[in-house]
């Protein structure tokens, strides 16, 4: 015969042994100790009959309601069908930032030094810190031109991802860029964090950063990316403005993806920290040497790989890190090197998402 016991039995047991147990104190103690034995036992059973029957829905209205995608291409990935069957397509990104961060005169108070060789020394700068206006300086007087002169000498093409603000600041380095027939992706009005902006100044930010644009570098941009990563609001807001094709606040992937805000398909380019001269800034990087045998093993790797799956490789630069000579040094081997491969396509980001869009389009079904 066989007996059923439900966890609602098992609690009425286990209440009606509690109470037993507690009521009586004429128990000797080693009949106490044996009870109490058993009262652990039957706990212990019922803790694994319960986590049998109720943990799992648990676990499943968690995986049902749980916003993120671990999951992604996974072993198969589609054929990018890279231009020319190329095995890589790489992106280079020129982060043009210096003249829009964090400052005393634009308010916030205190000088930003984020990337910069100041990391790690004990400032405790009161107010401005010139030093630290000097460094993001460089990157705009001096590191600008270098990372302009290594890409267009050697006839490849660069991305600029682009705070508005600090654009609007240096007219002749814009009208560099408006000439050079380089994208620019926008990087926000300023280099701050999206992610502590309410929606309505977030909203306003990313309105300001496309009519600046349009004026400086003659067209509006068609991509977006934050500082570090967006706010819980970026994306949707970025469909919401509705003229861009792509954004690159992902760091998930190394192919585009579709995504589906607000009931409209968005595309997004992820990008890279990883190969990516803040590492000098972190101390990760300390010489060119560094830097090139990093970037060349990614290559490599992605090269490898490319001939029965095609990657896309991201590089961001920083023009106040990579921009000295003792680095961009190893910035200029990295160029020769790709330049020293067949199949390999080096282009701007626009033309990626454009490439996607075209080869890849959304197919999935609108929420």
């Amino acid at each position: 015969m066989l007996i059923v016991i439900t966890t609602s039995m098992m609690e009425s047991m286990l209440d009606v042994r509690i109470g037993s147990i507690a009521g009586s104190l004429l128990l000797a103690t080693p009949v106490l100790v044996i009870v109490m034995d058993w009262l652990i036992g039957l706990t212990e059973t019922y803790e694994r009959v319960e986590s049998r029957t109720s943990r799992p829905s648990k676990t499943r209205r968690l995986a049902m309601t749980y916003d993120r995608d671990l999951i992604g291409y996974g072993a198969n990935p589609p054929d990018p069908k890279w231009p020319g069957g190329a095995r890589v397509a790489i992106n280079f990104v020129m982060n043009y930032e210096e003249g829009s961060e964090p400052s005393v005169q634009d308010g916030e108070g205190y000088t930003e030094i984020g990337l910069t060789e100041s990391s790690g020394l004990p400032a405790g700068v009161k107010g401005r810190d010139l030093a630290g206006e000097g460094m993001f300086a460089y990157g705009s007087r001096v590191g600008f031109w270098r990372l302009m002169r290594l890409f267009q000498e050697r006839g490849l093409p660069l991305t600029v991802f682009g705070c508005a603000l600090a654009i609007e600041r240096n007219p002749e380095a814009a009208a560099s860029i408006r000439a050079s027939g380089f994208d620019v992706c926008s990087h926000g009005w300023r280099w701050i964090k999206h992610y502590e902006l309410s929606e309505e100044d977030e909203r306003e930010h990313i309105a300001r950063a496309i009519a600046s644009l349009k004026v400086t570098v003659g067209e509006r941009p068609l991509g977006w990316y934050c500082r570090y990563g967006p706010s819980v609001n970026t994306r949707r807001l970025v469909v919401e403005e509705g003229g861009f094709l792509y954004d690159s606040d992902a760091y998930d992937d190394e192919l585009p993806y579709w995504k589906v805000v607000d009931g409209k398909p968005h595309l997004v380019v992820p990008y890279s920290l990883v190969n990516n001269d803040g590492k000098f800034g972190s101390g990760f990087f300390g010489t060119s040497a560094d830097y090139f045998a990093w970037h060349k093993d990614a290559f490599d790797m992605l090269y490898a790989e490319g001939a029965t799956q095609p990657k896309m490789m991201s590089v961001g630069l920083h023009m106040r890190l990579i921009g000295h000579p003792a680095r961009a040094a190893g910035l200029a081997r990295f160029l020769d090197y790709v330049q020293g491969h067949q199949e390999v396509w080096v282009t701007r980001r626009l033309d990626i998402a454009r490439h996607w869009a075209a080869t890849h389009p959304f197919a999935g079904k609108l929420a």
